[in-house]
């Protein structure tokens, strides 16, 4: 049987990085930093106002959750579920997202909400055990996101 759902990827990942606002206030404490050494040495003062930037910048970005569908299971960060243990996904956008991110979201609900990041996916959890009756997270492709997770669902 030839597979013609070309639109949907087998696997899926998404790193939720931090906003550009976000990463250029950290790259300004590299030139404050420096600023604070400069009296002892200029070259010591740009080499650790340097170094303080890359860190700063890269500590962010690296320390970003992923979200991944690959294998049957939902990775959101350090947590992740078996997608047959899930309900049907839906995705959310402008003012919905918003209330889904505010006053939309219930004391069980399991969450990983990034500011900056318009779409919103909410998955129902379908284990009577689990604490959390609902995952939602945020995603830059929440489609996306519901298409594999909808797809895996489904065993293809």
């Amino acid at each position: 049987m030839h597979n013609t759902d070309r639109t949907v990827p087998a696997s899926y990942r998404e790193r939720l990085s931090p906003s550009l606002w976000l990463l250029v206030s950290a790259a300004v404490c590299a030139p404050m930093a420096a600023v604070v050494f400069s009296p002892i040495d200029t070259t010591l003062a740009l080499v650790i106002g340097l170094a303080v930037g890359v860190v700063l910048v890269s500590a962010l970005v690296l320390a970003a959750p992923v979200i991944a569908v690959r294998d049957g299971v939902l990775h959101v960060g350090r947590a992740h579920i078996a997608v047959s243990e899930l309900g049907e996904p839906e995705f959310l956008t402008g003012d919905d997202a918003r209330t889904a991110r505010g006053g939309g979201l219930r004391g069980d609900d399991w969450h990983v909400l990034r500011g900056g990041i318009d779409g919103v996916v909410r998955v129902p959890v379908s284990d009577d055990d689990d604490p959390a009756a609902r995952w939602v997270f945020s995603s830059r492709t929440p489609d996306r996101v519901v298409a594999i997770i909808t797809r895996a669902q489904r065993g293809r």
